[in-house]
C-alpha cells in the first residue's frame, strides 16, 4: 500500500501534465506566435480557403500548371493515405504509367524547349508534395504564356517571384505549385 498511493498520484500527475496541460500549451502557444502554421498554411481567395501550401493539388486545366503526380491510390494527394506507391523501377505497371505520362506532357506541352522533368512524371515519397523545381516550372511556360495570353518572359517573372530558395546546403529552389497558380490568375485577373 506504501507503493500504490504514491504511483497512482503520480500516474495522475503524469497524465494531466504531458496528456492535457503540455498539449494545451503548445498549441496555445503555436496559435500565438505561427497561427499560418498551427491552422494548416491554408490559403485563401476571396476569404474561401482553396487549399495548403503543404498539399499539392491536381491541376487538369490546361492554363494553370501542373504538379507531380500522386501516389496516394484512387484520390490524389489524399493525406489519409500518403504513401509511395512502392513499385520498383523495374516494374512494368510504373514502366507504362510514367511513359504515358511523359507523352501526354508532350503533347501538352509542344513548344517546351528541354525534356520532360523527372520529378513532373514521379511522385514523392509522401506522394503529396505541393513542390517543383523551377525547372519543372519553366519547362511549362510555353504552354501557360499561350493559354493565359502572357509572354513567356512575364510567367518566368512570375515563377522568380515564387520560387522559395533555401538556406544555405539545406536544400534546393522550389516552386509550391498552388501558390503559383494563385498568382497566374491574380496576374490574369490584373490584366483585365
Amino acid at each position: 500500500m506504501n507503493y500504490l498511493r504514491p504511483s497512482i498520484v503520480l500516474l495522475l500527475f503524469l497524465t494531466l501534465a504531458t496528456g492535457l496541460i503540455y498539449p494545451l500549451v503548445v498549441t496555445g502557444l503555436a496559435h500565438l506566435f505561427f497561427p499560418q502554421q498551427a491552422y494548416g498554411s491554408l490559403i485563401t481567395v476571396h476569404n474561401k480557403v482553396i487549399g495548403s501550401a503543404l498539399i499539392g493539388q491536381t491541376f487538369n486545366q490546361a492554363g494553370y500548371f501542373s504538379g507531380r503526380p500522386s501516389a496516394t491510390g484512387t484520390e490524389p494527394y489524399n493525406p489519409l493515405s500518403s504513401g509511395a506507391s512502392n513499385l520498383a523501377g523495374s516494374n512494368p505497371l510504373l514502366k507504362q504509367r510514367i511513359s504515358n505520362d511523359i507523352q501526354r506532357l508532350q503533347l501538352a506541352n509542344p513548344d517546351a524547349k528541354i525534356p520532360v522533368p523527372a520529378e513532373l512524371v514521379l511522385a514523392s515519397a509522401s506522394g503529396l508534395d505541393p513542390h517543383i523545381s523551377p525547372q519543372s516550372a519553366y519547362f511549362q511556360v510555353p504552354r501557360i504564356a499561350s493559354i493565359r495570353h502572357f509572354s513567356p518572359e512575364q510567367v518566368r517573372q512570375l515563377i522568380k517571384l515564387h520560387t522559395q530558395t533555401p538556406l544555405s546546403i539545406l536544400g534546393e529552389p522550389v516552386v509550391n505549385v498552388l501558390e503559383l497558380n494563385v498568382a497566374l490568375d491574380n496576374a490574369t485577373q490584373a490584366g483585365q
